[in-house]
């Protein structure tokens, strides 16, 4: 191979690794690379800085502004729905003591006046209810099986007035109510 050399033969020559390359150029180049990181670390940190100032500017700024709150104006019949939703729940606590009056005003020779017929139905609906109080523990769960008691007296006075087509029950029963009877 050295005669080839010789005779001027060109031939491409390939870099030679095992010689040592220059130092000094890596070292600069891995300064640059720590400036560079450090560089970034102190732009990540004046960013993280500055959303916090900003954070607290906005809360300072939230506390001291009066908040406004726009709520829309409900109309004439969201009253008139709430008010028939009260009535009727009323009218439901009190059916089971309304039931058992108006089969007391069954009974011949009883008569009741609207005034006493809803006293008497008023006070045994809460008489009702506190024996379910004290006997079921929880408020929540003795206020479930008293509406469990409603809907029961509901349906039953409900098949009552289906079952028996000549017999009103509710018109009976809103006549004791308002003194018709």
């Amino acid at each position: 191979m050295n005669d080839e050399f010789q005779n001027g033969n060109d031939f491409t020559s390939t870099p030679d690794f095992t010689s040592t390359p220059d130092n000094t150029s890596i070292e600069q180049s891995m300064a640059a690379a720590d400036a560079a990181a450090e560089e970034a670390q102190n732009a990540a940190n004046a960013a993280a800085e500055e959303a916090a100032r900003v954070q607290m500017d906005y809360t300072m700024q939230e506390s001291e502004e009066p908040q406004i709150i726009i709520q829309k104006e409900r109309g004439f019949a969201h009253y008139v729905g709430f008010a028939l939703l009260c009535v009727l729940c009323i009218i439901f606590y009190f059916l089971p003591g309304v039931a058992l009056t108006f089969a007391i005003s069954l009974i011949p020779g009883i008569s009741l006046g609207a005034v006493a017929a809803w006293t008497f139905s008023a006070l045994l609906s809460v008489i009702a209810w506190v024996i379910f109080k004290i006997k079921i523990k929880g408020f929540k769960k003795s206020f479930f099986f008293y509406i469990g008691l409603c809907v029961a007296v509901f349906a039953i006075l409900l098949a009552i007035e289906v079952l028996t087509e000549n017999y009103n029950l509710f018109a009976n029963i809103f006549a004791m109510l308002f003194g018709a009877s």
